[in-house]
């Protein structure tokens, strides 16, 4: 399963009411690291797709959920469980450090 892009408007309904965990990136187009890291959360969305969702939000083109999540730098990802916010991780990491956090944290 490829990552799910997210919006303002679905946010709710695909991260908050979400039945199972829902890992969110928050990125833009001008950010080089988001990129950098895009390929792996798409690799790790396949191995882990039974586990976790992992959706994206463009912040520029989505300015609301980043403001009350309290995103300040990007790459930041938030894996909500139950609807809630229950692990932040800001910046690139390789691969295997970002699988490592999400299988820690589910």
């Amino acid at each position: 399963m490829a990552t799910k892009a997210v919006t303002d408007v679905s946010f709710k309904e695909d991260v908050i009411d979400s039945d199972k965990p829902v890992l969110v990136d928050f990125w833009a187009e001008w950010c080089g690291p988001c990129k950098m890291i895009g390929p792996a959360l798409e690799e790790i969305s396949e191995e882990l797709a039974d586990k976790v969702t992992i959706a994206k939000i463009n912040i520029d083109e989505n300015p609301e959920a980043p403001g009350q999540y309290g995103v300040r730098g990007i790459p930041t990802m938030i894996l909500f469980k139950n609807g809630e916010a229950a692990a932040t991780k800001v910046g690139a990491a390789p691969k295997s450090a970002l699988k490592g956090w999400i299988e820690s944290v589910l």
